[in-house]
């Protein structure tokens, strides 16, 4: 039997179906009735479902699947992407910090330097991992791998997937907001070619201390935004029920940044989102990766530089039209 699935509020309809068809499959293998034909019926009304479902999602209901307990992690798409990994760990300066992972890996015979958050899927790795929100060690750690990735001339591939740096006590003492704007700066001059991906939640700095990037990836139920709608509802309007009213008007899903030129490149998730099929999204992913890393690699190292400082220059101009460089849909 395959691991239970957890639904979101809006998939309640949809869990019930799963449900049956999953207590059917489980019975077609203990019984010699052929019952075939109710699966494939109940199959087909659970597709018709998505498909109608995903036409109408709100703002609010994309950034819940961002968020999704189901959705596959850092960690998880490395090992469906990337021929072999090896953890590089520590910031050499106080601990090592598991919310934000980086080592050295392969992709399709190219090695690469990878960076990403890392969240948990039960509780206990949810704590391990501070719910994916580094520590100032997590992004001195990152730095020191960015730099290692520039020594050795290695492509820079990074993955967010965070609410936002921890904003903790401890992490302030350490020098929090000093750990991020090092992070930054840096990687706005690192002589690589980066490739930055959002797979989940894009939390303000903490999204951005790792993806100073050439071309910005994004996956179709990713968000990417300087606040969240919750903490955008609350000190607009102080008052949590204007949520979604916030969500709507921060355009922080991706569509809405690729239709502003922020993202480059939009990886449509399978049906229902990636937690559903986390091999098709992976393998989407790896197709994107393969293919923009490959037209980056082609670049002269002063292109490469120049057109990650237009980039960043362009966002937020106003005043004359603006053509962004869009992808294309993987």
């Amino acid at each position: 039997m395959e691991k239970k699935r957890r639904y979101l509020e809006f998939e309640k309809d949809l869990a019930s179906l799963d449900e049956e068809i999953q207590r059917l499959k489980d019975l077609k293998l203990d019984s010699s009735v052929d019952i075939s034909s109710e699966i494939r019926r109940l199959e087909s009304k659970a597709q018709s479902f998505l498909e109608a479902n995903t036409k109408k999602l709100t703002a609010y209901q994309k950034i819940q699947i961002s968020r999704h307990p189901d959705r596959p992690n850092f960690l998880e798409y490395v090992g469906l992407i990337f021929d072999e990994f090896i953890e590089l760990k520590g910031d050499r300066k106080f601990r090592d910090d598991p919310a934000l992972v980086g080592g050295l890996a392969s992709l399709e015979g190219q090695s690469v330097m990878i960076v990403g958050h890392q969240k948990g899927r039960s509780t206990s790795e949810n704590v391990h991992r501070n719910f994916g929100m580094p520590r100032p060690e997590g992004y001195r750690k990152a730095l020191r791998l960015f730099e290692l990735a520039e020594h050795w001339s290695l492509p820079l591939l990074t993955f967010v997937d965070t609410p936002g740096a921890y904003p903790g006590m401890d992490a302030e003492e350490r020098g929090q907001s000093e750990a991020i704007a090092q992070n930054i700066l840096r990687m706005a001059s690192l002589k690589v070619p980066i490739l930055s991906v959002v797979t989940g939640e894009g939390g303000s700095g903490g999204a951005l201390a790792i993806a100073v990037c050439n071309r910005l990836l994004m996956m179709q139920y990713s968000t990417y935004s300087v606040i969240s709608p919750e903490g955008c509802a609350a000190i607009t309007w102080k008052d949590p029920r204007f949520t979604e009213d916030a969500a709507e008007a921060l355009k922080l899903t991706a569509e809405d940044l690729q239709a502003q030129g922020l993202c480059d490149y939009l990886i449509k998730e399978p049906l229902g989102g990636a937690h559903r099929h986390p091999i098709q999204a992976a393998k989407a992913l790896k197709e994107a990766l393969v293919k923009e890393l490959s037209q980056l690699k082609t670049s002269p190292l002063e292109e490469i530089l120049e057109s990650r400082f237009q980039k960043y220059r362009a966002i937020g101009c106003f005043g004359e039209e603006r053509k962004p460089k869009l992808g294309q849909s993987a």
